[in-house]
């Protein structure tokens, strides 16, 4: 199923070889799009017109440079100052187009473009985007991206999905492994072709992933979930996976300069039903510069230590109020 249904001309087009004579992946890509993975309310179906696409890509632009517009004052205390201004964004400005069809979701399973929750798995979603703003007692409660462990939302994956910024992968394949360099956080996925996975209680980040080659595609098969990763929130996307998902994945060149990305994820813990969804990767000439991410971080420290500052302020109002 995950294979299916390719284009006639993707079909047609024969990918470069490696040295190992396997289909040659290599490269770096951007998954950079302002299409979701879930479908917006606004759009019944899974494609557009051109039109509409393009009415889609003029709003989000000038949403964009409308947060350049707030004026440049102080607000009042406890206001939220603005983290960024759009110079620090870099989500993609064109809808996804796939067989040169406009999207209208990264999902194309289930047919409404919505993932297929069960009702205790969104009840922990629900759990865990509350304690984002209300549990600050220690650096193990805040959530990976925020600690500099692993980048935000499912920027890694599987399956890997685009986030606001740093979209860009680089792949490196050698006889016997293919290597996926996640701009954000520096984080690398390795992919070892054949072979088995280790016992359930080995759970490493990105969870364990083996590979193999069918026709032009690479497949590949991720179980063994790391515990803390069951989470996946970025502004694009929120989910959550149980630590017995299985996710495959196929990376197949339709061209000079794209790769179909598509995934499948089976967990029926969380969810009734598989969902697939599909990505264009395409490649760039951009580099992957170094994501310095814990090296000078004081987000963290501040985070905690406003929080010890309002639990004294109010223990303070509380004193004096006695």
């Amino acid at each position: 199923m995950l294979l299916g249904g390719l284009s006639a001309e993707a079909a047609e087009w024969v990918s470069p070889r490696t040295a190992e004579g396997d289909p040659d992946l290599q490269g770096i890509w951007t998954s950079a799009t302002i299409t979701t993975l879930e479908r917006p309310s606004r759009y019944r179906d899974l494609t557009i017109s051109d039109e509409e696409a393009l009415a889609w890509e003029k709003r989000n632009a000038e949403n964009y440079a409308a947060i350049d517009e707030v004026p440049e004052e102080g607000v009042e205390q406890g206001g939220d100052v603005g983290g960024y201004n759009s110079f620090w964004m870099d989500p993609g400005t064109q809808v996804m187009r796939i067989d040169g069809k406009p999207r209208t979701s990264q999902l194309i399973w289930p047919e409404d473009g919505r993932l297929p929750w069960r009702f205790g798995a969104r009840l922990k979603l629900g759990g865990f985007l509350y304690r984002l703003t209300s549990v600050f007692d220690g650096p193990e409660q805040r959530p990976l991206g925020e600690r500099c462990l692993v980048g935000f939302g499912s920027t890694a994956g599987p399956p890997m999905l685009p986030v606001l910024y740093n979209n860009h992968y680089q792949i490196v394949q050698s006889q016997g492994h293919v290597m996926i360099l996640v701009e954000m956080n520096h984080d690398v996925r390795i992919i070892r072709l054949g072979g088995t996975h280790p016992p359930q209680n080995v759970r490493p980040w990105f969870g364990d992933s083996i590979g193999h080659f069918e026709d032009q595609s690479l497949v590949v098969e991720t179980t063994n979930f790391h515990p803390g990763q069951s989470f996946r929130e970025a502004i694009t996307h929120q989910f959550y996976m149980t630590q017995d998902a299985k996710v495959t994945e196929s990376f197949t060149r339709t061209g000079p300069d794209e790769i179909l990305y598509r995934f499948e994820v089976d967990d029926p813990g969380a969810f009734t039903d598989v969902w697939i969804g599909e990505l264009v990767l395409r490649r760039t000439p951009e580099r992957i510069y170094e994501y310095a991410c814990h090296e000078g971080n004081y987000a963290l420290p501040g985070i905690l230590a406003g929080a010890r500052l309002e639990e004294s302020e109010k223990d303070g109002v509380s004193d004096a109020r006695q």
